[in-house]
């Protein structure tokens, strides 16, 4: 997806370039989380080393806090080209896409800092087994913190979302040409489903407070916004983009 984009000039729009760097966070995704996973699936030794298991930890977290700001951000973008078509190149300049994506990036990288700060001061007589795939922490603290920093996160941004298409229904619906109406919907499909995959996972796994819920059905459900989900999204974006599609021809025509 991210070669497709850079390799199609028709595809340089600030849509498709926060569709690109979506992408890339889901790359990270598989990167930092499937490798180890399959490692500790298929060999005996399923030791990790300290250092590596809060690379593993931070890098995690950036991704997870960088995909909740893109889709806000990107919900923003759908707004602004459907609600203002006309001034959309102007409202959506390099300059103010580069600065929301890097917002998003720092945004993460404070975030994951501060749970790994946390997970750094784990007294070392804890027990060295993680019940998990991948390196995670489960100390009370810690989950506390992540039960208030999560919440913070998905409300932003969920609020943001949700005000996003609240305007666009509104200017969808004043739309008197029906195939006007379904091509504004057709432009946020993908996006809405992959924010409905997304967030219910999210809330389902991290947006309640600990309840003794079993560690198997948390593995499950981390297996399927690590793995599944980055498999998925950048699917659903290729099937349902017409534009997407028909880059590799445009791209041979030029």
């Amino acid at each position: 997806m991210v070669a497709r984009i850079q390799l199609s000039p028709h595809l340089h729009t600030p849509m498709y370039f926060f569709l690109s760097h979506l992408s890339f966070v889901y790359f990270c995704y598989s990167s930092v989380i499937v490798p180890k996973m399959l490692a500790n699936i298929f060999t005996k030794d399923k030791a990790t080393s300290f250092p590596a298991c809060m690379v593993q930890f931070y890098l995690f977290c950036t991704c997870v806090v960088t995909e909740v700001f893109l889709l806000a951000v990107m919900a923003y973008d759908r707004v602004v080209a459907i609600c203002n078509p006309l001034l959309y190149m102007v409202i959506m300049s390099q300059k103010l896409c580069a600065e929301l994506v890097s917002g998003c990036y720092l945004l993460a990288s404070v975030s994951a800092l501060v749970h790994l700060c946390l997970n750094l001061e784990i007294p070392f007589y804890r027990s060295n087994v993680i019940n998990h795939f991948f390196c995670d922490s489960d100390v009370t603290v810690n989950e506390l913190l992540l039960f208030i920093v999560v919440n913070f996160n998905v409300v932003i941004t969920i609020t943001i979302i949700l005000t996003s298409y609240l305007f666009i229904l509104i200017t969808i619906l004043k739309m008197r040409s029906a195939e006007g109406r379904h091509k504004a919907f057709s432009t946020c499909a993908s996006h809405l489903t992959a924010i409905i995959v997304f967030h219910v996972t999210i809330l389902f796994f991290y947006c309640q407070p600990s309840s003794g819920t079993s560690l198997d059905i948390d593995k499950v459900t981390t297996v399927f916004y690590t793995v599944v989900i980055p498999v998925l999204n950048p699917l659903i974006y290729s099937l349902w983009n017409k534009d997407v599609n028909e880059a590799p021809q445009k791209s041979s025509q030029l």
